[in-house]
């Protein structure tokens, strides 16, 4: 049994912003989403102007979201929205999704996914009150190799795991950006939008979520070391030692301030029998090591992948998928979800195979344990409960 329409998708912000293009793009790819409404700005009269580029009808066209969740629950079922997309600074994420959950709508959050672990934490048990499908836009799980990498460590192929080393250096904050009127630049260096971090907040929330996602391990315990430059009030670079569960040991490094990197987000999980290698800038190729045998290259497309990489895969082999097929894998992975629950139906674990409200908790932890970390004397700070 399927579902004979497409799942209507409102958005909140995003309407003149970089990310709220990747969104729309990543959820309309595979043709099964419409968007069909939005508050596309805090500002009334540029949201209805981006409404209006984005050919949204005059009477889907809201000025705020907290009108938009009115007017979309007094809509009949199957002609009201069946999920929002928030894309909208940090500080508003925790009010936005706790309104749409609370009215019953499912919900896609950019990361990270409130302003703070209190917020956070709260809005775990909204979700697990309202029943609803939330998925947290952590586009790295999508990639078809970074689902291999988890494979292969859940199956036992890197024996005991010993060592995580995670990276994510950029350098486009090396100068002082904010000045000049760049809006994600003004935004993320400031505290009452972007919240207690910039930097780990906004990247090192990457590493992190990406580490745990392919081993399924918690941090235990860290050490942060936090610096930022031009007098800014939040982060602009981490180096950060991680002890996880099962005695693992960890690395995380994470800058806004290194000089020609752009988006060099890479990952090394070493085992007792192998190791793994993944690099976000060449996304199609996955390495496997062992000290008994040459190198091993896996590659994308193939047929030799597990099931969830093969799922996320689109094209033949020989044809490169990225960054936007990777956000499409997660917004495909929910509202699979979502039709499933529509038509009474329990998803797979294939299907669920999404970041969830719980990782974005894990997330806000994660951050608010690094930036206590970095102020404090004590060298290994407790990872905060964010259950």
């Amino acid at each position: 049994m399927e579902l004979n329409r497409k799942l209507q998708m409102g958005m909140v912000g995003g309407g003149d912003a970089f990310i709220g293009a990747v969104h729309r793009s990543a959820a309309l790819m595979d043709g099964k989403v419409e968007l069909v409404a939005g508050a596309l700005s805090s500002d009334p009269d540029k949201a209805k102007a981006s409404a209006r580029d984005l050919l949204i009808g005059e009477n889907r066209s809201y000025g705020s979201w907290e009108e938009m969740i009115d007017r979309e629950a007094k809509l009949p079922e199957g002609e009201r929205i069946d999920f929002v997309s928030i894309v909208t600074p940090n500080y508003m994420h925790f009010p936005i999704a706790k309104g749409f959950a609370e009215a019953g709508f499912n919900v896609v959050c950019d990361k990270p996914m409130t302003y703070t672990l209190q917020e956070a934490q709260a809005l775990v048990g909204i979700v697990k009150q309202s029943g609803i499908i939330f998925a947290l836009t952590h586009n790295y799980t999508g990639y078809p190799l970074v689902k291999q990498a988890r494979h292969m460590v859940r199956t036992g192929e890197l024996g005991e795991l010993l060592k995580i080393v995670v990276e994510y250096p950029q350098g486009w904050l090396i100068t002082a950006l904010e000045t000049e009127g760049q809006k994600q630049a003004s935004w993320r260096t400031d505290p009452n939008r972007s919240g207690v971090s910039n930097c780990i907040g906004d990247i090192g929330s990457h590493c992190e979520n990406l580490a745990h996602y392919i081993t399924g391990l918690e941090i235990t315990e860290l050490c942060a070391d936090l610096k930022s430059i031009l007098n800014r009030p939040l982060d602009n670079d981490g180096n950060i030692l991680l002890h996880y569960e099962k005695d693992v040991c960890g690395i995380l490094y994470a800058s806004q301030f290194s000089a020609g990197e752009e988006n060099n987000l890479r990952i090394r999980v070493y085992g007792t029998q192998g190791a793994l290698e993944w690099h976000q800038e060449e996304p199609n190729c996955l390495w496997h090591r062992t000290n008994d045998g040459p190198a091993q290259l896996y590659r994308r497309g193939n047929g030799y992948l597990c099931e969830a990489a093969q799922r996320a895969t689109r094209l033949p082999p020989g044809h490169p998928e990225a960054f936007i097929e990777a956000f499409a894998n997660v917004y495909a992975n929910a509202t699979d979800a979502m039709r499933a629950r529509i038509l009474g139906q329990e998803p797979d674990e294939l299907v669920l195979d999404f970041p969830t409200v719980v990782d974005g908790a894990r997330g806000l932890a994660f951050i608010e344990s690094a930036v206590e970390s970095g102020r404090s004397d004590q060298k290994w700070y407790p990872m905060k409960n964010f259950k």
